[in-house]
């Protein structure tokens, strides 16, 4: 069985065996998550990064992206880890981050969040929001300005990996990856959580090759913001929903299925709204999507290289660049990132190269607001890699030296 932000076959099993993420063995992600094997993990509130020699990618032959304004000054960086993990973190990393050299430092800690493996933010920027991967899955709300966590709710079923908040801003969406279910959570005036509203377990169809459930790795909103999309690991299966915004309540309106064996871990939507891309994690390939706003129907394409030749891999996720020239791939088992030129408006994707990513085990990567900067959660090395981000051709060039951070899962630059 795999996970979602990095678990490994089995890793599940093992876990239900010896306590959740209490396991030494690994697995990261837009997102299930599993124990670590990391290095060298460091306190709660890490040292800034150095300079250090630049790692290049020769330049894609894709449009040059439009100028974006980097913004000034230290910007907010929050850390997902595992709190329950061996050399695991104490709750939330927090740090900051300089949005032209990259550097990174650190802020402390938000204690009082269970292995929190997953991060989001509210669209007013006010509340963070963590899951809690465990086997009483839960969602937890936490107010930015004095840090202070405001609620913890039932995710309603087992390692919750991936939360994201509807556009609105009145609705939180969440996966529980061992029980293979969606949930829906409303969001009130002070960014606490309420209640659950909903709770969609993948019942059908049948489980893929080599899986003995279903396993909801992600949901997000279509940039649309009419659907709502769940991309199941287990079922090979992406679930596409209208979501009621009156009662919090998702009805399913299409399904999208992989071939079988697929693995689906992470949707990721072009600019453009009308495609999406798609990584596999079990077979080590990435399709591109049509989307139609209208029905909310997702409409996969053949499988394409992930550029990793033919050792194990499980990509995590992609990111594509705010205006949509580019998209990047982690491999978690080759420790690289791919290099994608987006073309004909969204609807191609052609590899370009791989760079190394600077560590081991690329569990989830981000872009910061502006497209400038690339971060990835370095799971098993318990760090973050900073890249620039070329603007014109899309090359990453490594900013620095790794940011120490234990067992990182998801790093979240606002």
């Amino acid at each position: 069985m795999t996970s979602e932000a990095g678990r490994e076959p089995g890793a599940w099993s093992r876990r239900r065996v010896l306590g959740m993420l209490a396991a030494t063995a690994v697995p990261a992600s837009l997102a299930g998550c599993s124990g670590s094997e990391g290095t060298g993990a460091s306190s709660s509130a890490p040292s800034s990064s150095s300079s250090a020699p630049s790692v290049s990618a020769p330049a894609a032959e894709a449009g040059s992206p439009s100028a974006s304004s980097t913004p000034t000054g230290p910007r907010p960086l929050f850390l997902g880890t595992y709190t329950s993990a061996e050399g695991g973190g104490t709750g939330v990393g927090v740090a900051v981050y300089d949005a032209r050299s990259g550097r990174i430092a650190g802020r402390g800690t938000i204690a009082g969040v269970g292995d929190p493996s997953y991060l989001a933010v509210h669209p007013d920027g006010r509340t963070l929001y963590a899951v809690n991967e465990r086997s009483e899955g839960g969602v937890t709300a936490v107010r930015i300005a004095d840090r202070k966590v405001l609620s913890t709710r039932s995710s309603g079923g087992e390692a919750p990996c991936h939360l994201s908040v509807h556009p609105g801003g009145r609705w939180l969406f969440s996966a529980n990856y061992g029980t293979g279910s969606v949930a829906v959570h409303p969001v009130e005036p002070s960014g606490a959580l309420g209640e659950r509203t909903d709770l969609v377990v993948h019942s059908s169809p049948a489980p893929g090759p080599g899986q003995q459930g279903p396993h909801a790795h992600q949901i997000v909103t279509s940039p649309d913001g009419g659907h709502v999309l769940a991309v199941d690991l287990g079922t090979d299966t992406v679930y596409t929903y209208r979501l009621d915004e009156r009662r919090g309540t998702l009805s399913e309106v299409s399904r999208a299925r992989t071939r079988p064996g697929a693995g689906p871990r992470h949707l990721t939507f072009h600019p453009g709204g009308r495609y999406a891309y798609l990584a596999n994690e079990v077979d080590d390939t990435v399709v591109v999507c049509a989307y139609d706003p209208d029905s909310g129907r997702l409409t996969p394409g053949g499988p394409q290289s992930t550029g990793t030749g033919s050792g194990t891999n499980y990509p995590a996720q992609l990111v594509v660049t705010p205006n949509g020239a580019y998209a990047y791939l982690a491999n978690r088992g080759h420790d690289s990132l791919t290099r994608y030129a987006v073309e004909a408006g969204g609807a191609r994707l052609r590899l370009v190269d791989t760079v190394p990513v600077g560590g081991e085990f690329p569990r989830q990567i981000a872009l910061s607001p502006d497209g400038g900067l690339l971060f990835a959660a370095l799971q098993r090395s318990s760090a973050v890699g900073v890249f620039r981000v070329d603007p014109n051709s899309g090359a990453l060039r490594r900013a620095g030296e790794p940011f120490a951070s234990p067992v990182a899962v998801c790093a979240l630059p606002l």
